[in-house]
């Protein structure tokens, strides 16, 4: 084989190791986020990404190898790589239109198991044809590369650890650089620029290749111009704010009404603010009766704490019923607190530190008159937050006659649903456990002590409300308290299966979401179906 001379001292090729394993790991970060808007960030959706990847590599590496033993030619594989360049550069552009109709697909065609389904038809289109093209990389470089069987494993071993610190380096960049400093749109479009400069590169030094690395390049840049918003809500037009951090996609509605964040695109709202200062109508209002349950004369007096602060929605409505009482909150994400103080009236003197919850309770000895659980964002319910140790641990941070109120956001109807694993863990450790159905939404919210009169403190504590509204929800509260009958449905630390429990109540509220819009369309088809909107 004749080598082109930028090959022959084979630094280029070891750059080209290196960028392509960068890539590779920066796409894969970069599909999870894409892909958590809309589907979640659970560990189902991380591991049908990785799957999927891995199938594109393994792919990838087959045809790369044969393709390189039938005709060993450089341009082939560089042209290869100018294709994926492409790839990822569109995927900013029509990712999340294919996201969409993937997803509108899917809700009438299946009936369980909504989210693998989607998700995995989502990373098939999207993701698996331009990383099974830099799959073909190292099998190819290798031939390459390779000039004598003498050093053969030296030159291999070279070229895998090129590809491992490239991927070290595109794991770290995406999720602490480019995606807090840009976001995904960007990030996309940055490493697809890095793999179009190897092509042109290797191209121009050919004196060839002068139409597709053109093309390429016309191509990318028209990605660029098209691609490098970050509206993943690109159908809202009432935006206050739309960013991402480290840990979410995070979308602030505003309107005359209320101040909403969302960190789903398609459903989901995890902090409101009420401009009238009056009640949210949402479970924030029914969890306010645990200042109550506590049996305090004054619940100013209450010490509180709130795991999954969010913008504070729970301590802003606190304070603006019970007076300013003593409430420290835990929120993991940072860039949520900062719009919590920018847009949702949290005031400074309320404290929020930047931690995990579970890991802020294993450092502080501080307890508590109320603790609020409130990190359970749609499907993604942390494991660590949902096992007896964790609710063990709670207790331990409760004074006496104090109370702990778990907001649980998917309610779900089936035998051995996510709430009523939750519900009957909690029972393991409190003694007194009493859940309501929030109103109106698929929330529930329990609430657990022991050696508490919750009912009876409730009622005491409802007589000395003020605002009548307020009264007349936590009376509504009160009748409607269920005590808990525990079960044996037990999560712990070595086994807490929250990811498969939420999504099977999510293939739920599908189904009864979606039916109306089923029988329309197996009525009138899709005419009929477009009218009905």
């Amino acid at each position: 084989m004749n080598k082109p001379s930028i090959l022959r001292n084979k630094a280029f090729l070891y750059l080209t190791e290196f960028f392509a394993g960068m890539s590779v790991m920066a796409v894969e970060l970069g599909a999870s986020r894409l892909l958590a808007p809309y589907f979640s960030s659970s560990q189902i959706v991380w591991t049908i990404i990785i799957g999927t990847i891995m199938i594109a590599m393994a792919l990838g590496n087959i045809y790369g190898g044969k393709s390189a033993d039938k005709n060993p030619d450089p341009d082939k594989l560089y042209s290869r790589i100018l294709i994926a360049a492409v790839w990822i550069a569109a995927i900013p552009v029509v990712g999340k239109y294919i996201i969409l109709f993937i997803s509108a697909v899917v809700i009438f065609t299946v009936n369980t198991n909504f989210l693998i389904w989607a998700a995995f038809a989502a990373c098939m289109i999207i993701f698996v044809f331009p990383l099974f093209l830099l799959g073909t990389v190292t099998p190819s470089l290798a031939k390459y590369t390779v000039d004598s069987l003498d050093d053969s494993g030296r030159i291999v071993g070279t070229l895998g650890a090129f590809n491992t610190i490239g991927s070290i380096i595109g794991t770290f960049v995406p999720t602490f650089i480019s995606i807090p400093a840009v976001g995904t749109s960007v990030t996309f479009l940055i490493f697809a620029s890095i793999l179009l400069a190897l092509g042109l590169i290797y191209f121009i030094s050919r004196k060839a290749g002068a139409v597709k690395s053109g093309t390429a390049a016309v191509l990318l840049l028209v990605c660029w111009g098209l691609g490098s918003s970050n509206s993943f809500a690109f159908w809202e037009d009432n935006l206050a704010y739309e960013g991402e951090s480290v840990y979410n996609y995070l979308q602030v509605q505003e309107n005359s009404r209320r101040v909403i964040l969302s960190t789903n695109v398609l459903f989901g709202v995890q902090s409101v603010l009420v401009k009238d200062q009056g009640l949210t109508g949402m479970y924030y209002d029914y969890a306010m009766a645990a200042p109550l349950m506590t049996g305090k004369e004054n619940p100013e007096d209450c010490q509180m704490l709130i795991l999954g602060m969010g913008t504070g929605t729970y301590a802003t409505q606190c304070s603006r019923y019970f007076g300013e009482m003593s409430i420290e909150g835990v929120e993991i994400d940072d860039k949520i607190t900062k719009l919590a103080r920018t847009y949702f009236e949290l005031p400074e003197e309320v404290s929020v530190v930047t931690y995990d919850g579970r890991a802020y309770l294993n450092v502080i000895d501080k307890s508590y008159d109320v603790i609020m659980v409130d990190a359970y964002q749609d499907i993604t319910i942390p494991f660590q937050m949902s096992s007896v140790e964790f609710f063990t641990l709670v207790k331990e941070h409760l004074n006496p006659g104090g109370v702990m109120v778990v907001n649980m956001n998917m309610r779900g109807s089936s035998e051995g649903n996510i709430n009523q694993y939750l519900s009957d863990t909690i029972s393991q450790v409190f003694s007194e456990v009493y859940t309501v159905d929030v109103g109106g939404s698929t929330n529930r919210e329990l609430f657990a002590a022991n050696d508490v009169d919750l009912t009876g403190n409730l009622a005491e504590g409802i007589e000395r409300v003020q605002d009548q509204a307020l009264a007349a929800l936590l009376s509504r509260v009160h009748q409607n308290l269920a005590a808990y009958r525990a079960g044996d449905h037990i999560m712990t630390d070595d086994k807490a299966p929250v990811e498969l429990l939420g999504m099977q109540v999510i293939d739920e509220l599908i189904k009864d979401e979606v039916a109306y819009y089923k029988d329309i369309y197996e009525e009138g088809g899709v005419r009929a179906l477009l009218e009905s909107f």
